[in-house]
């Protein structure tokens, strides 16, 4: 009996402290001008995905971006826009303040996850495989956008109550840009929970 139990110490402390760990999903805190919001990420159902925004978070990419683009009945946006854009008045202005980017990667939609209230999903252009930094979270359930188009990676997990403050801000266009907040909603930090 002694030795069985010492076997499974033995077995368990073959395991380290880090391996345990990568078993969990990676989870994030979204710093906003707004309040703060905790997301975790699907590195299962999508690895591609979770390791191209991690790249960015590693990299301070998302510090001093803003939400950009607000839609109340439909979806947040940033994560590719810096700050100013309360006095940005032309197209020029607006496209000025985006950021240079990593280049693209595979479209990971129709993994599972649904792009339901509170879900986190990668924006791009109409090109299915173009996402670079620039994410949005649902205010709805917008299972339109599953299948083979809008890559979910995760869910926010606390202050959806902050994602509600940003949903209702003013928005106004810009030229052709609609949709941008009147006050910028800073993205102060992305970083990784440990």
């Amino acid at each position: 009996m002694l030795t069985r139990f010492l076997m499974v110490l033995g077995v368990l402390g073959a395991i380290s402290p880090g391996t345990m760990a990568q078993e969990k999903n990676p989870q994030v805190l979204i710093k906003t001008s707004l309040g703060d919001i905790k997301v975790e990420l699907d590195k299962k159902n999508a690895p591609i995905t979770t390791a191209n925004f991690l790249s960015y978070v590693d990299d301070k990419f998302y510090d001093g971006t803003v939400f950009h683009r607000v839609i109340p009945t439909f979806m947040i946006q940033g994560g590719g826009i810096e700050k100013g854009l309360q006095t940005a008045k032309t197209m020029e202005d607006f496209e000025k303040r985006q950021k240079k980017t990593k280049p693209p990667i595979k479209n990971e939609s129709g993994n599972g996850l649904s792009n339901a209230i509170g879900a986190i999903a990668m924006a791009r252009t109409s090109e299915l495989d173009s996402a670079t930094s620039q994410f949005f979270i649902n205010v709805v359930d917008n299972e339109r956008l599953d299948g083979a188009k809008y890559c979910a990676f995760g869910k926010v997990v606390s202050g959806l109550e902050v994602v509600d403050k940003i949903r209702k801000v003013k928005t106004r266009t810009i030229q052709a840009i609609g949709d941008v907040p009147v006050v910028d909603v800073v993205i102060i930090s992305i970083t990784k929970i440990p």
